[in-house]
């Protein structure tokens, strides 16, 4: 089988020697070229014509989100996955980057003074990705769920499903998360009568800019989460980069509790913990929703939503960048729906008005909702 032709522009020399050396050492990769900033990688994408390019998002002349445009003018479908430092600035280009069509992202090692530390790094996060969007990686995968214990779904759980009342909205995502949740949650009304917990695996400084650039296009409001605060409808909480997002039970009312726990599915925040406490506190109330996403957190998680009697609906393959975590809870037998993106939010209001009059909805907190 050919070897992934990949490109690489990034200003930093140390950074294109580490890339490189790294990738090249995995035998399924060759890097066919280098740039140090994005007007020089245009010049030399049309004549090395390779499968994926990695862009650092700053370089000097043309930085990596101009690049990512002129790309997309004459090749939409090339992939292309952002190089990004964990600032402020770093994450905002990002953010700009996945709208402007980028297919994913990397952040950069933290320390490249340690050589070793940073091949790491890139092996355990960008040659996975570099696999999986040139088609040599697997997004669902059989052989590994068959490994897992039976997925087991009670018949008290199947036949509450659809006749609990729905009190929260859980949403698991993570590769191309970013612009499905762009898609959905805007189209969710200022009197959306329950809360919204959210899981997007991204790591900090990321998180709360995506809550912000949420909760200026939503009519709900949309923030990055902190422990202590009150559960109330209309209102969206984003798990931080690197915490855990979860619940807990104060004078019969409930809040989010964020903390820093083992990583699960190499994930830190992880939908799996977050869905474990929200089916502790809602059982059957609880309506989750797992979008596009590398992976399979998530899945664990929706087996303990099905088992207490929630609703799981999941995106389908055709509409997702990555069709790993829906795909995963799909092939388990455990979402009664598997829809475009485009259908879900429609879906989601469908089976939160469920015995719910619109005049009567307000402002109220969830006091004892569970």
């Amino acid at each position: 089988m050919p070897k992934i032709r990949v490109f690489l522009a990034d200003d930093a020399v140390v950074v294109r020697r580490i890339l490189t050396d790294t990738l090249a050492s995995d035998p399924d990769i060759e890097v066919v070229g280098t740039a140090p900033n994005g007007k020089i990688a245009l010049a030399k994408l049309a004549q090395l014509n390779p499968d994926l390019v990695i862009l650092d998002v700053e370089m000097p002349e043309m930085d990596g989100l101009e690049t990512l445009k002129e790309i997309r003018k004459t090749q939409r479908l090339l992939p292309v996955i952002m190089f990004s430092t964990l600032t402020q600035r770093g994450a905002a280009a990002t953010l700009d980057a996945l709208s402007a069509g980028a297919s994913d992202y990397v952040t950069k090692p933290a320390n490249v003074g340690s050589v070793s530390a940073a091949m790491q790094t890139i092996r355990e996060t960008l040659i996975p990705k570099i696999k999986l969007f040139t088609r040599r990686g697997t997004t669902f995968d059989p052989a590994a769920l068959a490994l897992k214990k039976p997925l087991l779904v009670t018949t008290s759980a199947r036949s509450t499903r659809l006749s609990e009342r729905v009190e929260i909205l859980a949403i698991g995502t993570s590769t191309g998360g970013p612009d499905a949740l762009n898609s959905l949650l805007p189209q969710l009304p200022a009197d959306f009568p329950v809360p919204v917990l959210i899981v997007q695996h991204m790591p900090p400084m990321f998180t709360n800019l995506l809550a912000k650039r949420l909760n200026s296009r939503c009519a709900i409001t949309v923030t990055e989460a902190t422990s202590g605060m009150l559960l109330e409808p209309g209102k969206a909480w984003v798990a931080p980069g690197d915490f855990h997002l979860g619940l807990e039970r104060t004078d019969d009312k409930l809040y989010t509790r964020v903390f820093v726990g083992p990583p699960e599915n190499s994930c830190r925040p992880a939908v799996d913990v977050m869905l474990r406490s929200v089916a502790q506190h809602f059982g059957g109330g609880c309506l989750t929703v797992i979008l596009t996403g590398m992976g399979q957190d998530g899945l664990r998680g929706c087996e303990a939503v099905s088992s207490a009697g929630g609703q799981i609906v999941v995106q389908d393959e055709a509409s997702s960048v990555v069709w790993g975590m829906p795909g995963f809870v799909a092939q388990a037998g455990l979402a009664s729906h598997v829809l475009p993106l485009d259908e879900i939010a429609s879906e989601v209001l469908r089976r939160v008005m469920r015995g719910r009059v619109r005049s009567t909805l307000g402002s109220r907190s969830l006091g004892a909702a569970a």
